[in-house]
């Protein structure tokens, strides 16, 4: 009769010699991973705020994998784009670290990476958010209002407007305001 190991009435398979005690315990330890509160889920829809928005940019997670990563906790694969691998290589275990105190625990060992081309077949395509560009800033009042003055003797109307935008810019850019 075969010998089972849970209440599951699956039969453990039997080996011959000795096992490696990850190869023992990776199912038990995936089970207290997911009782205590890891799930997969929560890195796809919080990646953002547990990479950051530099990482989360380049990067996104596609798959944790409780295979044979050489140990206790989970290797994370995350895809990126063949420019940002290297940069990406460099912060591997700053990233494991961060998703480490979001659970709490060591929930994940190792970190790999995947690149992808940005461009390409449907199931490959990289498809990170760009860092969205900052609101234009309202001209300060009192530089609107010289850079008005010194294009006000102008008869024609486009010339004296591309020339106060040019003023403002300029007047905008000066250290000091008496310049």
């Amino acid at each position: 009769m075969p010998v089972t190991t849970r209440q599951t009435d699956k039969p453990e398979r039997r080996r011959r010699g000795f096992e490696r005690t990850s190869a023992l315990l990776t199912q038990r330890i995936r089970e207290a991973g997911e009782a205590r509160g890891f799930a997969v889920t929560r890195l796809l829809t919080h990646w953002d705020e547990i990479a950051g928005p530099d990482i989360a940019r380049i990067a996104r997670p596609v798959e944790v994998n409780y295979g044979r990563s050489g140990g206790f906790g989970a290797t994370l694969v995350l895809l990126t784009t063949g420019a940002n691998a290297p940069m990406l290589d460099m912060q591997k275990e700053r990233i494991r670290e961060k998703v480490n105190a979001t659970y709490g625990y060591a929930a994940i060992s190792r970190v790999r990476l995947t690149q992808t081309a940005p461009t390409g077949f449907a199931e490959g395509q990289a498809q990170f958010t760009r860092q969205p560009k900052p609101a234009p800033r309202a001209p300060d009042p009192e530089i609107a209002a010289r850079a008005h003055e010194s294009a006000a003797g102008i008869e024609n109307a486009d010339l004296r407007e591309a020339l106060e935008a040019l003023a403002q810019n300029v007047l905008s850019r000066r250290k000091h305001p008496a310049d």
